[in-house]
């Protein structure tokens, strides 16, 4: 039998591990400081959701009057005027003028409902044989079971792989950036061939990847290609976005960096910066007519969909983000990380590989002499929890090459993260790296 931690053996609350954790009873800014009065850096802003930094009190004052005039409608009654407000606001902040907004509480939540509109949708064109959703391997989308099963992620899928219809999730392979970006996504042309095009609702992928392989992005003309054959074969293009969306890959979303547009764009995360839960779904005036025109009715819903609070809260964040020019900021500050990542390769080569876009950032590790991952992980979570102890918060993970092998680091500091700060972060980081593999750059695992 485990015996509980103290913390464990005072507390009602199901933890979601049995580590001690840290109880964190304040925020400012990027910092975090617990009960025993220890700053941490947030260098993954939780996990990649904080944009905004902490402490913002136009951002509570916004919620609280929301709260005093209207706290809850349900969404098949009432729509409410800051709702409509907020998707005018998000939709030109994206680019995407012509798009409704479908608001849910959180990513996982978006990306069932991305999944379930396309389903629909392909119905609502007279082609109900059409059910399959391509992703790529590794991935992640989220942790209900829809939205597990379209990822690549094995060690999170492995134990409810029983209770998912495996047929309806084809995979294809990440992005190589060894190969031009249209030979690349020329692969997605095999699965479909494969699978036979008109069983298949749907190609979701993340623009640029994030928990599963940290930072990583394809070549140039990728996605245009993949744009394209999407089309030849009438299947629906969903960007996932709930990580490098909203200004944090330098572009309000980071499909735009490839001059591409998704029929549905999936956002979560940095929409309320933390502050509130909120995410949500953006549909093509196309998705979104042929539902319309067909049942008149998208078949799904949640009772927190369009939350007012959480509502007002994602327009004071906009509010942030555009007046703090927060977008260009993340372009600006990231290209200085990752110079600065690049330099601390330089002193530790078991960073194999520097990558990133704005200020979503990845360290690939592994072996120094062969070059290729460990053929077990663990070099992650030992520097994730050297840079905890250091007082920086990173983003480890493991099994980007098999889902078992390659270890690798994500760093996704708030957007207002000050020159100083990114400084401090880089200064944590080293010592991170110094405490676990030495001043020695040819150490052994």
């Amino acid at each position: 039998m485990v015996k509980p931690t103290p913390l464990e053996a005072a507390s009602s609350v199901f933890y979601r591990s049995s580590k001690t954790y840290p109880v964190a009873v304040r925020a400012e800014g990027p910092y975090l400081w617990d009960a025993a009065g220890k700053q941490y850096l947030d260098g993954s802003s939780g996990a990649l959701v904080a944009n905004i930094g902490q402490g913002r009190g136009e951002v509570a004052e916004a919620m609280a009057g929301q709260a005093r005039t209207l706290a809850f409608v349900h969404g098949s009654q009432f729509s409410s005027p800051v709702l409509e407000e907020y998707a005018a606001r998000l939709t030109q902040f994206c680019g995407l003028p012509e798009f409704r907004l479908w608001a849910v509480s959180g990513g996982s939540e978006a990306t069932e409902s991305a999944i379930k509109l396309a389903r629909q949708v392909q119905v609502e064109r007279g082609q109900p044989g059409r059910f399959k959703i391509v992703t790529r391997r590794p991935s992640y989308h989220g942790a209900s079971l829809g939205s597990l099963a379209a990822s690549g992620m094995g060690a999170r899928r492995e134990l409810y792989t029983p209770l998912m219809n495996e047929s309806a999730w084809p995979k294809m392979p990440k992005p190589d950036t060894s190969l031009s970006g249209e030979a690349d996504a020329a692969r997605l042309r095999t699965v479909l061939e494969s699978e036979g095009p008109e069983t298949v609702a749907a190609f979701m992928a993340e623009p640029v990847v994030g928990a599963s392989d940290a930072a990583l992005s394809p070549n140039a003309g990728y996605y245009q290609r993949i744009r394209q054959i999407c089309d030849e074969f009438g299947v629906l293009l969903i960007s996932d976005e709930v990580m490098s969306g909203m200004g944090r890959c330098g572009s309000p979303l980071a499909l735009e960096l490839w001059h591409t547009r998704a029929d549905i764009t999936v956002l979560g995360k940095g929409l309320a910066a933390g502050y509130a839960p909120l995410a949500g779904v953006l549909a093509s005036p196309e998705v979104y007519a042929a539902v319309m025109a067909g049942s008149g009715a998208f078949k799904h819903g949640f009772t927190y969909a369009g939350h007012p609070i959480s509502l007002a809260a994602g327009l004071s964040v906009l509010d942030i983000l555009e007046r703090e020019q927060l977008t260009a900021r993340a372009s600006e500050l990231g290209a200085r990380l990752l110079a600065g990542l690049r330099e601390l390769q330089t002193r530790f080569p078991h960073i194999l590989t520097v990558r990133g876009t704005g200020l979503m950032l990845g360290l690939v590790l592994g072996d120094p002499q062969t070059k290729q991952s460990f053929e077990t992980p663990g070099l992650a979570a030992r520097l994730g929890a050297a840079a905890f102890e250091a007082g920086l918060i990173v983003y480890p993970g493991s099994g980007a090459d098999d889902s078992v092998r390659g270890d690798h680091l994500l760093l996704g500091p708030p957007l207002s993260l000050t020159d100083a700060q990114a400084g401090e972060l880089l200064g944590k980081l080293e010592r991170a790296f110094a405490a676990v593999l030495g001043q020695s750059t040819l150490n052994s695992k």
